[in-house]
């Protein structure tokens, strides 16, 4: 694109940016913050149908419909990322006020907060301690890593805005979905790569106050436009217009859809090797739950749209899955990962570490602190009392009291993951150094 088509391009963005929001008394909290674009917290399907009643230990409760989300798509504007609110607080505490501290086992989380230095060593307040950890052992028994963070930390206990230590807890997982590196009559939908004419223009860069606001648009003559939604791309993948590359084929429309709502996964070929895959952008347009979409049809009621009630709805329909699919206009495209052991990369930048790792709230988080997490188990009341890294961010974690727990890979972690929505508080783990500078009001 030419320089002054780009010059025009940042202008209609940044015009549009200020009347959008000024426009709005609640802008959205969208951030361009993670590799995984959202997790399953953003859709009804995702998550589990019956939770504990408060009163009842133990009786499932049926969750009230979701809201209606049919609303026409926004102009341009819609796919601005506007910039998260300040933090609600932070209240310094003992160790002591961490339930179950002393009987975690610290060290199984002792070498996510050590991939997590090679990013922090980075930033002011943390050299020193990360330094300290790299000079330690890789694996460390219980006491000792407990130890470590007693010595260099500080606990400070997250409040919601509302006053209170409460707040949800969810959880995500990677997910397999089988799939070819060609397309055929078996594996006809393409895992797309960012298409090359997809424009993201950084707010940020000509007006300061709507860092990190983005917005996505393509070029049409001289004109500057909303990215494809979900039904035109399909309409040229039809055609075999696709804007985009394909970088592998997924056997069933269902389960990539599902890939992209948890932002990445693992791919099984023919042959039985596996390719990981995560989130690498999107096209712009807004969110929209395709299980609010048949709960508003009819179709299913609230307790029947979970995954497997929408399968269900898909293979009993297949003459309106293209109806179902393109009621949802956003579009995730993915990148190729390298082979790793490990688990899926996080918005840190750093493998992710199933039961150890947490997607937060960049907003009221520091990305990478290590984190003391205080919930239960899903659809239980069992203690879930660890010590987790906040190796992660995604749209529908907003809050200061709010986290993604990440189950790790497979069907397994899947079941955890979509029944987990439970209570729970949060503490952050600050170097003395930095918590000094907070404890003395730097």
């Amino acid at each position: 694109m030419s320089l002054p088509l780009r010059r025009h391009f940042a202008a209609l963005a940044c015009m549009a940016a200020v009347a959008f929001l000024s426009a709005c008394t609640q802008p959205s909290l969208k951030t361009e913050d993670r590799e995984a674009d959202f997790h399953p917290a953003d859709c009804p399907e995702c998550q589990p149908v019956t939770q504990p009643d408060a009163t009842l230990p133990g009786t499932p409760q049926t969750v009230a419909p979701p809201p209606d989300t049919t609303a026409p798509p926004l102009s341009p504007p819609s796919s601005i990322e506007t910039p998260p609110k300040p933090a609600a607080g932070w209240r310094e505490t003992a160790w002591e006020a961490l339930p179950g501290w002393k009987n975690d086992e610290t060290a199984a989380a002792w070498p996510a907060f050590r991939e997590s230095c090679r990013v922090l060593a980075r930033k002011p307040g943390w050299q020193e301690v990360c330094a300290a950890a790299s000079a330690l052992p890789a694996v460390l028994p219980d006491a000792e890593a407990r130890r470590f963070f007693e010595q260099r930390f500080t606990p400070w206990q997250s409040i919601a805005s509302d006053g209170t230590g409460q707040g949800i807890i969810t959880g995500y997982y990677e997910l397999l979905i089988r799939g070819s590196r060609q397309r055929s009559a078996s594996a006809p939908w393409p895992i797309l790569a960012p298409p090359d004419d997809l424009l993201t223009i950084d707010l940020g860069d000509a007006y300061p106050e709507l860092k990190p606001a983005k917005l996505r648009g393509r070029v049409t003559g001289n004109k500057v436009v909303p990215y494809w939604t979900r039904a035109e791309l399909e309409q040229r993948r039809d055609s075999g217009q696709l804007p985009a590359r394909a970088l592998l084929w997924a056997n069933d429309p269902i389960d990539l859809f599902f890939l992209q709502v948890q932002g990445s996964g693992q791919v099984e070929l023919p042959d039985g090797s596996r390719v990981r895959v995560g989130f690498a952008d999107h096209n712009g347009h807004p969110y929209r739950s395709i299980g609010t979409w048949l709960i508003r049809q009819g179709e299913l009621s609230a307790h029947q749209a979970s995954m497997e009630g929408i399968r269900q709805w898909a293979r009993r329909n297949p003459q309106r899955l293209g109806e179902l699919l393109d009621s949802n206009p956003r579009y995730i495209f993915f990148r190729e990962l390298p082979e790793s052991d490990g688990g899926p990369i996080g918005a840190q930048g750093t493998p992710l570490h199933a039961g150890r790792s947490i997607a937060i709230d960049p907003a009221h988080i520091p990305l990478g602190a290590p984190v003391f997490l205080a919930t239960t188990w899903p659809l239980s009341e069992e203690p879930l009392n660890r010590l987790v890294v906040a190796q992660d961010t995604g749209s529908a974690i907003k809050g200061a009291v709010r986290a993604d727990f990440f189950w790790g890979f497979g069907p397994e972690a899947g079941a955890q993951a979509g029944k987990m929505k439970q209570q729970g508080r949060i503490w952050v783990l600050l170097p003395k150094a930095i918590a000094a500078g907070r404890a003395a009001g730097k």
